[in-house]
């Protein structure tokens, strides 16, 4: 039996290191020598990550969220877009969001419908025909004011003003219908609590102050024009519209899937104890979110959550393992809430080590972020009694999303060095096993085919790569997906995988060596 160290390179897609580096990525035109030593000489496969092989619409991009489920849950986990999706072809999104109920409630009180979410194709936090299908099912007399969060993140940084129109050019069926306020995701989808962004993003939202007014959708162009990308648009009204905000007899209907960055917003939407920033007045009394984005917040979920039950994390407490959690505050929920299966309390001999992100704009700024320290946490579990450890390096895929191709070779060559510094330690503990895989990809194409900045994450399969420091002879499948690596983590410590994972060990043969 061995101890397992998983190590999730964030972003960081397959490269195949042949020939000339490829233009725009971050990972062949970085000096890499340790990752290249694990590719070149150790035993490795490839793991699909997006699509169906991790339960998303064919062809969706993978994501943080995504792949850290199917890690932790040793079987393909189908994801939210997917089962909204579906709703919808089953004539079933009325009521799951019970909208005959709420627009009762809008005629009796006289109040509006606010539609409020990321407006783009990306599918990783939302998606844009969702917001379609919501229109064609509302009344038309029905007062409707959509306030739209731009991307830029997940899908190109000037995409933006396109997705706007499909939005106006749905609203123009009524009169009563109308975009209300524009915002970029930067100040509206924090998760890092920078509490002074989701103030912004709610002042818009709720109370109609605008820090930039405008009479229609003209002024994204001329932000392009001087350089003003979708994920940064200031928080913008729309003269007439929306000065109004929001009203206590109104409803809300939050449209993104994803929870981790709506859980401020929606915080001080609808907690009575909210005390971040003050608020003014009452805040709506009728709140509705597609998915649930936190235990506890007092709305209403069309879509509940499916927690995985028994996965890797789960199992391994059950048997008495220990284990150790580290990654830095962008990436924290991903290796507790994600990969333990939709549960946010640590399970039973759990240890989470949590490393502030650093406190930068955006991390172009600082690609190194807090990796160092990252790295001491793994090293000081490795000399600890764990039976396994997870660790998750952010800077790939949060610098990628910058768009910054200099940052972002500095952000591998930093996740690089950590990696040495980790692989000296487990030849000095040779109990040890290191996989050293990826969630999905994102550096290793930031610049698309028309030369294009592309900021958005990539259908690319990812490494999967077995470093056994005693040398052992270790044959893997020629390829799998991320719900192959938990029982391959099983595997290797000699546990029997339970029923509920459907995943396969991706260790086809190995001559097992004795520990001195």
């Amino acid at each position: 039996m061995r101890k397992v160290l998983l190590v999730i390179l964030d972003g960081w897609g397959h490269s195949d290191f042949e020939g000339e580096p490829t233009q725009g990525n971050a990972v062949e035109l970085a000096s890499v020598p340790s990752f290249r030593h694990l590719y070149e000489t150790c035993p490795r496969t490839r793991l699909a990550c997006s699509g169906t092989d991790v339960g998303l619409p064919n062809g969706q991009m993978g994501n943080s969220e995504v792949g850290h489920l199917n890690l932790g849950a040793g079987r393909v986990v189908h994801q939210d877009i997917a089962r909204i999706d579906h709703a919808i072809a089953e004539n079933e999104f009325a009521s799951a969001l019970n909208l005959n109920k709420l627009v009762q409630q809008v005629r009796e009180a006289g109040s509006k419908i606010h539609m409020v979410g990321l407006v783009s194709d990306g599918g990783v936090h939302s998606h844009l025909r969702h917001f379609l299908a919501l229109f064609d099912l509302l009344p038309k007399d029905i007062p409707i004011r959509v306030h739209c969060v731009t991307d830029g993140r997940d899908t190109s940084p000037t995409g933006g003003a396109g997705y706007l129109a499909q939005i106006e050019t749905a609203c123009a069926v009524s009169e009563h219908w109308s975009i209300a306020s524009v915002c970029g995701r930067y100040w509206v989808m924090d998760r890092d609590r920078r509490w002074d962004r989701t103030r912004r993003g709610y002042d818009l939202i709720v109370s109609g102050q605008a820090e930039v007014w405008a009479d229609d959708l003209g002024f994204m162009q001329q932000g392009y024009e001087s350089g003003v990308t979708d994920e940064f648009v200031l928080p913008t009204g729309i003269r007439g519209v929306g000065e109004d905000g929001v009203s206590p007899d109104d409803v809300v209907i939050l449209m993104n899937f994803r929870a981790d960055r709506m859980r401020q917003l929606v915080a001080a939407l609808s907690r009575d104890d909210f005390d971040e920033f003050k608020r003014p007045g009452e805040n709506a009394r009728t709140i509705v979110s597609m998915t649930e984005y936190e235990e506890g917040l007092p709305v209403t979920v069309a879509f509940p959550t499916d927690n995985v039950s028994r996965g890797l994390s789960e199992h391994l407490s059950s048997l008495g393992k220990r284990q150790l959690k580290v990654a830095e505050t962008e990436k924290y929920a991903h290796v507790t809430y994600f990969f333990n299966g939709g549960e946010e309390a640590a399970f039973m001999g759990e240890d989470r080590s949590l490393v502030p992100s650093p406190p930068v704009a955006t991390y172009d700024l600082q690609p190194e972020m807090s990796a160092r320290r990252v790295t001491q946490s793994v090293i000081a579990g490795l000399r600890d009694n764990y039976d396994f450890i997870l660790v998750n390096y952010a800077n790939p895929d949060m610098v990628g999303h910058t768009g910054v191709l200099s940052a972002a070779i500095k952000a591998v060559e930093t996740v690089d060095l950590c990696l040495a510094e980790i692989l000296a330690v487990v030849d000095e503990h040779p109990e040890w096993v290191v996989l050293v895989t990826a969630d999905h990809g994102n550096c290793e194409e930031m610049i698309d085919s028309s030369g294009r900045v592309q900021t958005a994450h990539t259908t690319t399969p990812v490494d999967l790569m077995f470093y056994d420091p005693l040398g052992g002879d270790v044959s893997l499948a020629h390829e799998g997906r991320l719900s192959d690596v938990a029982p391959t983590v099983l595997g290797q410590m000699n546990i029997d995988q339970p029923p509920e994972m459907t995943g396969r060990d991706l260790v086809t043969g190995q001559v097992m060596l004795e520990i001195d």
